[in-house]
């Protein structure tokens, strides 16, 4: 089945009417990312004289130039430029998700009136860019759909617990901090009933424009003058790290400017401290190498996937285990920034992937115990298992 994806289009009134102009924009891209006029339109397979003309035709219509270009020195976005280019990847950023969940419900409903329907798998989860890769693997190899839905991770938790999906995505934090991290996350947790499937390891950090010009190092650095944070919807998975780290710093979230903001996705945040919206946010490394941004790390995260027990043996899934342990999927996830296959594929216990749930009374002391936390977030990388697998 060939799929459906939804894009925003921008309509632009020029005298009375609405102007289309879908090439603009990924002219505004490739120059600012070549440099040259000759090597954007190269990129793009437009000829040099349309490029120059709807470069003019706009720069005319809006008044003032969109690219400057000076011989022997290449083409450069003039700052108008710079907005609209902004302003097209903000909007790409915040609606992805909703567009790709209407799209992903659209396919469903294709594909099961087709004359060959695939046997489908719903997978509700939080964003990430190792999850966003499965749909199309998945398709590639032809028997099986995934019906990917973006949401919160502890919604995609609950809505696995309720029957609502198959297979849930969720993100926790690893080190010291990670048992009081994960309460949230618990009452949605059926250990005895449930799996985890492996699947990668990536890093959380602050985003910052290039150069970082405030010279922002850590937490403590939000609650400066002058200084605007762009936030994640409550009940993501990012907003809940948030919360305890800055619990962990002893910072106020009352004393930051945008901390009640909410964007749905890291590209959203890394979109609005790149167009200048904000100065900082917290998110993925891919997401700001993606906008051109500085990145700090802070923490390094388990990205996994819950399943129900008795679903482990069905077709759909058993094809979705065999892709993780694949090498196409080694290959998607090793250019991936500051993400590392994790035995991605391997089925283990909530205990074996989240150590601090052990079955003893300890683990479930420190489960429940409140969130007062006295040492900064721990900074390394996890140790993992040396497989082939595990290559990056």
């Amino acid at each position: 089945m060939t799929p459906i994806s939804i894009k925003p289009a921008w309509l632009i009134s020029v005298d009375g009417g609405d102007r289309f102009e879908p090439q603009l924009f990924r002219l505004l891209r490739a120059v600012n990312d070549t440099g040259k006029l000759t090597l954007a339109t190269r990129t793009l397979g437009l000829s040099y004289r349309h490029a120059w003309d709807l470069l003019a035709k706009w720069g005319e219509t809006f008044g003032s130039p969109l690219v400057d270009m000076e011989r022997g020195k290449g083409a450069r976005l003039t700052p108008l430029g710079h907005k609209f280019l902004w302003a097209e990847q903000r909007v790409m950023a915040s609606l992805f998700p909703q567009l790709d969940n209407i799209a992903a419900e659209l396919n469903a409903e294709i594909s099961r009136a087709s004359a060959k329907p695939l046997s489908h798998l719903r997978v509700h989860a939080s964003h990430g860019y190792a999850v966003e890769k499965l749909p199309e693997l998945m398709r590639r190899a032809g028997n099986a759909e995934i019906e990917l839905r973006y949401m919160g991770s502890v919604e995609a938790l609950a809505s696995l617990s309720r029957g609502q999906c198959d297979v849930a995505g969720f993100h926790v934090a690893l080190g010291e901090l990670a048992p009081v991290l994960w309460q949230p996350y618990a009452p949605w947790v059926r250990a005895a009933q449930q799996r985890i499937i492996r699947l990668a390891t990536r890093r959380q950090g602050l985003m910052v424009p290039r150069g970082n010009p405030l010279g922002i190092r850590g937490l403590a650095d939000l609650t400066k003058r002058g200084i605007r944070f762009v936030n994640r919807q409550p009940a993501s998975g990012t907003r809940v790290l948030l919360d305890g780290l800055l619990r962990a710093a002893r910072v106020d979230p009352a004393r930051i400017n945008g901390y009640d903001s909410g964007e749905f996705t890291h590209a959203a945040i890394a979109a609005f401290v790149a167009s200048g919206a904000a100065n900082v946010g917290l998110g993925v490394e891919p997401a700001a190498r993606q906008f051109h941004l500085d990145f700090i790390p802070l923490i390094t995260e388990r990205y996994m996937l819950a399943c129900n027990l008795g679903t482990l043996s069905s077709p759909a899934i058993v094809e979705l285990i065999a892709l993780l342990k694949s090498p196409v999927f080694a290959k998607a996830i090793e250019s991936v920034p500051g993400y590392a296959l994790d035995d991605a594929g391997d089925v283990v216990r909530f205990a074996d992937a989240l150590p601090w749930l052990g079955s003893g009374p300890t683990a479930r002391k420190a489960a429940a115990k409140p969130a007062v936390i006295r040492k900064p977030a721990a900074r390394g990388k996890p140790r993992a298992r040396s497989t082939s697998r595990a290559r990056h």
